[in-house]
């Protein structure tokens, strides 16, 4: 098992508990310089347990500290070995095959092999986590030899070395899947790091030390703390006073708090994008979002740099399109494909039989739509004629009513925007959670199969034809980018990971 009870000293251990249950570790990264220090992380982000099955990506640094991955994903977005060496395609693309490491072992001493992989990834397939619809097409996995492993897929999916190098790649030891219960507190895998049941306290702070005898890369801190805060005012405290080495802050005003802090070092992350997500574009629920030229009304109608500007600080970037900067599709001049134009929207809608304007209703949630965004909207919105009515939800039932009920022609959300073209296909553009209704037209029923099928690298024109028909037809009304601060002390470096809102956890190093 991956967890160790490590000797405390005396009060120590009290005065460590004590901290961590006010938002704060005991101490930083120690002195720059120093070798293996300890690496001290602030987030905002709980993980629903410790059970691979549940991870997603903003938790993801708790699950590389226990649990090796069977690919590992550079901060640039490409893939390299880990627990598989090697990985290739058959030439339909429906088989994966991957060559596995022969000398890595659990700590009970049985071994990692095909065997193992084949049980993590058909338990992850049938778990109740949010990214098991990763493997929906996964037909089988076949164990060749003890090395050797080939995925059958009904239909390629050229993401697969993203889930392999994300949550659907952790591999825990199968022995441990007698006992999930266990297994969401006790992590078992081949990982860095064990963690250290006598500091961790689970909901506020996990700590973690050095597995000795790791085969791989030795990272260069002899433990990781990880310790969850309720608020980020609270985080950028501990970075300024040095309780903690790094976080991550999302909040602008927070962000710009932290300018000209001394000895501490911001780099941005974009990420995260906000933007209505429509849904109704056949006109279901709301007949008018039929026409193409009422959605890019809608598109010109937004004052996004004005909102940017207004709502985060200028922390961002406007944009018009849902596919990301690290895409193979992402096309910088799309960003500003929809400038604010009140008297083109005005002619797009007098042009569509709709000169009298008409109501489109959204939910509002409170946690991501603030007052600042919904008046900003419903302005925007009423200049041309459009009346937007919100129609508050809960956080409890808005599921229900948005995605189960079907009861609204689109929402306000903020989404990572993904570097895999693929996922982006699948999540906003393919029939699912994201398009609710289904909708879908000819262009796009013939750019997907070439996005889909497409060896490594070769579909870009697709994916950026793709792209410029989702933005001039409208599917989507984005409003811009949001850049995060990365902020390290100095003793810590930092990268960003691409494709994550926050690192890797192999993305760190000590100065010194």
């Amino acid at each position: 098992m991956r967890i160790r009870r490590f000797p405390t000293v005396g009060t120590a251990g009290a005065v460590a508990v004590a901290l961590a249950l006010t938002g704060c570790s005991a101490a930083g990264g120690g002195v720059a310089g120093q070798s293996d220090p300890t690496l001290d992380i602030a987030t905002m982000t709980i993980p629903q347990s410790l059970d691979p099955v549940t991870a997603i990506g903003g938790a993801l640094p708790f699950f590389q500290a226990a649990y090796d991955s069977l690919l590992k994903r550079e901060p640039d977005g490409a893939y390299s070995p880990m627990l598989a060496t090697s990985w290739t395609w058959d030439p339909g693309r429906t088989e994966l095959s991957l060559t596995l490491r022969d000398d890595v072992r659990f700590d009970d001493g049985s071994a990692f092999d095909a065997a193992a992989v084949k049980a993590n990834l058909e338990r992850f397939k049938a778990s109740t986590g949010a990214n098991a619809k990763w493997f929906s097409g996964l037909q089988q996995v076949e164990v060749v030899d003890a090395t050797h492993v080939v995925l059958h897929l009904d239909a390629p999916d050229p993401a697969y070395p993203h889930y392999l190098s994300d949550a659907a790649g952790l591999m825990a030891n199968p022995a441990a899947f007698a006992d999930a219960e266990k297994l969401k507190t006790t992590p078992d895998g081949t990982g860095p790091y064990e963690l250290d049941s006598a500091q961790t306290v689970v909901g506020t702070k996990w700590v973690f030390r050095r597995a000795e005898g790791y085969w791989g890369e030795r990272l260069p801190f002899d433990g990781v703390t990880m310790t969850v805060f309720d608020n980020e005012t609270a985080i950028v405290n501990g970075l300024k006073t040095g309780q903690v080495d790094t976080a991550v802050i999302q909040d602008a005003n927070q962000q710009s708090s932290l300018d000209g802090a001394a000895g501490l070092t911001s780099t941005p992350i974009d990420f995260d994008y906000q933007g209505i997500l429509l849904f109704d574009r056949a006109g279901k629920l709301t007949p008018e979002l039929a026409d193409a030229r009422v959605r890019q009304a809608l598109n010109h109608a937004i004052d996004r740099q004005t909102m940017l500007d207004q709502i985060r600080r200028g922390k961002g970037a406007v944009t018009s399109q849902v596919f990301g900067t690290d895409t193979a599709g992402y096309q910088e001049e799309l960003d500003s494909f929809y400038a604010h134009d009140p008297e083109k929207a005005k002619r797009l809608l007098a042009e569509a039989g709709h000169a009298d304007g008409f109501e489109l209703k959204m939910p509002r949630m409170s946690s991501i739509v603030t007052e600042a965004i919904a008046s900003s909207l419903r302005s925007d919105l009423a200049d041309v004629g459009i009346t937007l009515t919100w129609v508050d939800v809960d956080q409890g039932d808005a599921l229900r009513r948005i995605f189960s009920d079907r009861e609204f022609s689109g929402f306000v959300m903020n989404l990572g925007q993904s570097a895999d073209d693929w996922l982006v296909v699948k999540d906003l553009v393919l029939p699912g959670t994201f398009n609710l209704f289904g909708y879908s037209d000819d262009t796009v029923r013939a750019l997907v199969p070439k996005i889909q099928a497409a060896a490594e690298g070769e579909a870009e024109d697709a994916a950026r034809d793709l792209n410029r028909h989702l933005v001039d037809d409208a599917w989507f009304v984005p409003f811009y980018r949001m850049s995060y601060a990365l902020v390290t002390d100095g003793g810590v470096t930092a990268q960003p990971q691409s494709g994550m809102a926050v690192p890797s956890l192999y993305n760190y190093k000590s100065v010194g």
